[in-house]
């Protein structure tokens, strides 16, 4: 008589971790653990009272995601965007002068290629915070759609390299956000 085949007991593959290597030429995973900061040197000044906080600046894709903090009323910018921009409301609300919707607290908002508006924050907000994804630029426009300037992942890069430098957290601190 023949021994009996032996079976082995299943394993759930759910719970066993990939073994393989990842591609070597792929960038590290980036974990930011406090997203909207406790050290107040980590937001870059935009204008008074607007500050970004960059979380991930993908310049090998060309876009960025950030935090857009406003502690005032008022105009912030007209731009126009190129490519589509993803935002999702963490604080108070705003509202764009070319629209009659408003983004509050909780919301999400789909930017269209194209689109030339100009941010408001009404003077009832205290404090507005939005997670914007950035994709291409923000081209800077007067009323008639003529260009005053733009932004990029690598101007915004720079305003952070200098205003780390100003507070002390140096140059390279805004390395860590670079894939």
């Amino acid at each position: 008589m023949s021994d009996p085949v032996k079976v082995a007991a299943p394993v759930n593959d759910k719970w066993v971790p990939y073994r393989h290597p990842m591609p070597k030429e792929s960038p590290p995973e980036l974990i930011v653990p406090d997203v909207v900061p406790k050290d107040e040197r980590i937001w870059v000044p935009v204008d008074d009272n607007v500050w970004f906080r960059p979380l991930c600046m993908s310049a090998s894709r060309g876009y960025w995601m950030n935090l857009l903090r406003v502690r005032r009323s008022g105009v912030l910018s007209r731009h126009r965007h190129p490519q589509p921009v993803h935002g999702y409301v963490i604080k108070g609300e705003w509202r764009y002068l070319e629209h009659d919707w408003v983004a509050t607290e909780g919301g999400y908002v789909y930017e269209a290629p194209g689109e030339t508006h100009t941010l408001v924050v009404d003077p009832h907000v205290e404090e507005m915070i939005t997670m914007f994804q950035v994709n291409g630029a923000m081209i800077y426009v007067d009323p008639e759609g003529a260009c005053l300037g733009y932004d990029d992942v690598f101007t915004r890069i720079d305003r952070c390299r200098k205003h780390y430098i100003d507070v002390g957290l140096g140059e390279s601190y805004i390395d860590q956000f670079i894939r």
